[in-house]
């Protein structure tokens, strides 16, 4: 008889009771996209848009990932790789505690991207790719991360001189070339709204979305 190392587990609450709890369902929504593509931005809309909807939502971006759980990594293969996984393990703990995780990660290849889904799990995992053209991520470059990469001052920076795979299937696809924040968070929210919101009937909550 194999013994569970992990007996906490079975009986800390579970994860239909702090969805009860919260009245919503927990969700990852996992940003990819080049550098300047509006991953953080529609993030930050997105997470305004959530909360005026009252659900409890939270950000995770390369600011407050590598300032402090990742803070030992660098930009290596493998420590690219290490950070990655790490975040994908904290959005299942949040996602599994009923929170609405939102993931703003360059994560440039498919293999990344394909981890993350299996660790957070595919019913947990909305994949948005942010299709911004190179062009217009290089023109922003509110950081002058383009410009030093374009000077060889950034090795394997993403778009210039690493490569970045095309989702192959993303949830969803936006460009933001053309279009306000407000409005790409809003086409996000009517996606998940369904699957963020606990029937009334089921959880004794109103339905968050109406």
């Amino acid at each position: 008889m194999t013994e569970n190392i992990y007996p906490i587990k079975d009986i800390m609450e579970s994860r239909s009771d702090k969805e009860h709890l919260l009245g919503q369902r927990g969700i990852t929504i996992w940003f990819t996209g080049l550098s300047g593509s509006g991953k953080s931005t529609v993030a930050i809309a997105l997470e305004s848009l959530l909360s005026s909807r009252g659900f409890l939502c939270r950000i995770l971006d390369g600011d407050n990932i590598r300032a402090g759980l990742n803070s030992n990594l660098g930009f290596s293969e493998a420590d690219r790789n290490e950070n990655i996984r790490r975040i994908a393990e904290v959005c299942k703990l949040f996602t599994e505690t009923g929170i609405i995780t939102i993931a703003a990660f360059v994560s440039p290849t498919n293999d990344l991207r394909r981890m993350a889904r299996d660790i957070v799990g595919e019913d947990d995992f909305v994949e948005v790719y942010m299709s911004t053209p190179l062009e217009e991520c290089e023109r922003r470059d509110v950081k002058g991360l383009y410009a030093r990469a374009r000077r060889g001052e950034v090795k394997n920076f993403t778009g210039i001189s690493a490569p970045f795979d095309i989702p192959e299937h993303p949830t969803l696809s936006i460009d933001t070339t053309d279009s306000r924040p407000e409005e790409c968070a809003q086409l996000i929210f009517n996606h998940i709204a369904e699957r963020i919101s606990l029937p009334s009937k089921e959880s004794g909550y109103e339905e968050n979305y109406i």
